[in-house]
């Protein structure tokens, strides 16, 4: 192979796993904040539960492609580009952390909670110091989920033009050249074993301390 290819190939390479890593933790980011969020109120409201799970389950079901598919005519938040895969990413992510959170809310004993209230803590202090402390393990085991997940499914986000490592993995295949799909997806592959990895480590230091 040129050496000139190969430097173009290594440069491709930084700036499209840069790419990557941006729309996994900008939608990482905003889906745990909604999934905890709404986990923490479906553990209040079960109609809400009830309701939020049942759009996190639909949106799973339906494929990545047709989901970004569905969003592009969308004013405001459609189109094409980095924002509608943001959104497709966030509501795929959303259904394991929505769901471990409330797991993990509802897992705290009954009697530790009651302990807690017998200390006077107020419904916030019992949210703040006891249930999310213990539920945190299985929240990031959520967490870890999605993550992972997500960092597969934002390949196919270059077929929108979002960018990220799909993008060598497409012109890979419409090339029929076997060294760029595998610069696409040998990359893609590492950043979610080292993302597991490092969850796997942060999840069993929770353990531990609990």
């Amino acid at each position: 192979m040129d050496r000139m290819v190969v430097e173009s190939l290594l440069r491709d390479i930084g700036v499209l796993s840069l790419e990557h890593l941006e729309l996994v933790v900008i939608a990482a980011l905003i889906a745990a904040i909604l999934g905890v969020g709404l986990g923490v109120l479906g553990t209040r409201r079960p109609a809400l539960r009830r309701y939020s799970l049942a759009f996190a389950n639909i949106m799973q079901t339906v494929p990545s492609l047709a989901l970004f598919g569905f969003l592009i005519p969308i004013p405001l938040i459609g189109g094409i580009g980095q924002r509608t895969a943001i959104i497709s990413l966030i509501l795929y992510a959303l259904l394991p952390i929505l769901r471990n959170t409330i797991t993990g809310i509802a897992g705290v004993e009954p009697s530790v909670r009651e302990a807690a209230v017998a200390m006077g803590m107020t419904n916030g202090q019992l949210l703040r110091f006891v249930e999310l402390p213990l539920a945190a393990p299985t929240i990031l085991a959520g967490l870890r989920t999605a993550v992972v997940a997500t960092i597969g499914t934002a390949t196919i986000a270059a077929a929108i033009g979002a960018g990220g490592l799909g993008v060598l993995i497409f012109r890979g295949l419409a090339s029929v050249d076997t060294i760029e799909i595998l610069a696409g997806a040998v990359p893609a592959a590492l950043m979610a074993l080292v993302a597991d990895g490092l969850m796997a480590i942060a999840e069993r230091r929770l353990e531990i301390q609990r």
